[in-house]
């Protein structure tokens, strides 16, 4: 394969993107060659991208041959993220959450048909941690934040057909929802009773739910608690509604004061 039509798969910015993301998923450092072995490239089209993100010190060269993302990278992201105010307000919720019930919580807004979850607090140290991660995506219609607040914006069946774009609902457990009269019931009853549910849609084992949580910045995002199933079945998890509405704006208060 020429390097010419290579080029004309990855030029550009595209490259040097696809680079700094391969970069992300090794924090131990990559070598040279195995970068272009999983992106398609010959070694001197990565290396020129390498290049570029290593003048702007968003990649530096570990040792011999190995790169990794550099510190004005991680700088970067974290002051970005710190400076989100929907993360900072939400994240002594989401601790009191975490801490009252021994699960998971995180806080989430939509982006397109996925959600991006913006803040996340784990259990105690010896609980189950999930492998999300802040700035880690899923399929809104198999989340329950993603269904949360797809019933405050989609307001008709055929709002949520155009939001879908001709893209499939696709499964990822046998529970998953796939068809959109489906989903749309399940907005429906989402809207009618005020939170969201996730029983096993997106994983086997952990169900969830959501509740909405207006910050008061421009989007709107939502707050769940993940459990697994056996610990805190779906049932008891529902009861518990009231409780996490509470405890959210009892955080919000505060930090608003």
């Amino acid at each position: 394969m020429s390097e010419q039509h290579e080029d004309d798969k990855l030029v550009g910015a595209d490259r040097v993107l696809a680079v700094l993301i391969d970069l992300a998923g090794h924090p131990q450092g990559v070598t040279l060659d195995e970068i272009a072995h999983r992106l398609q490239s010959s070694k001197p089209t990565v290396h020129r991208a390498l290049s570029a993100l290593r003048r702007a010190h968003l990649a530096d060269q570990v040792s011999r041959g190995v790169y990794a993302l550099g510190d004005e990278f991680i700088r970067l992201a974290f002051r970005h993220h710190a400076a989100k105010p929907d993360a900072i307000r939400i994240e002594p919720a989401l601790q009191k959450l975490a801490q009252q019930y021994g699960e998971t919580a995180h806080y989430a807004v939509l982006a397109g048909t996925e959600v991006v979850y913006r803040a996340k607090v784990d259990p105690p140290v010896g609980s189950v941690r999930l492998t999300s991660e802040v700035g880690g995506r899923n399929p809104a219609h198999r989340t329950a934040v993603g269904k949360m607040l797809l019933s405050r914006e989609l307001k008709s069946e055929a709002e949520l057909v155009e939001w879908l774009r001709g893209q499939p609902l696709e499964a990822r457990t046998p529970k998953s929802i796939t068809t959109v009269p489906a989903l749309w019931a399940e907005l429906e009853a989402t809207r009618d009773r005020g939170y969201a549910i996730d029983d096993q849609e997106n994983e086997i084992g952990l169900n969830c739910v959501a509740v909405l949580a207006d910050l008061g910045t421009p989007e709107v995002g939502a707050v769940s608690v993940s459990a697994l199933a056996f610990r805190l079945p779906l049932e008891k998890l529902i009861d518990e509604v009231p409780t996490i509405r509470a405890i959210i704006a009892e955080t919000q208060a505060i930090s608003s004061a």
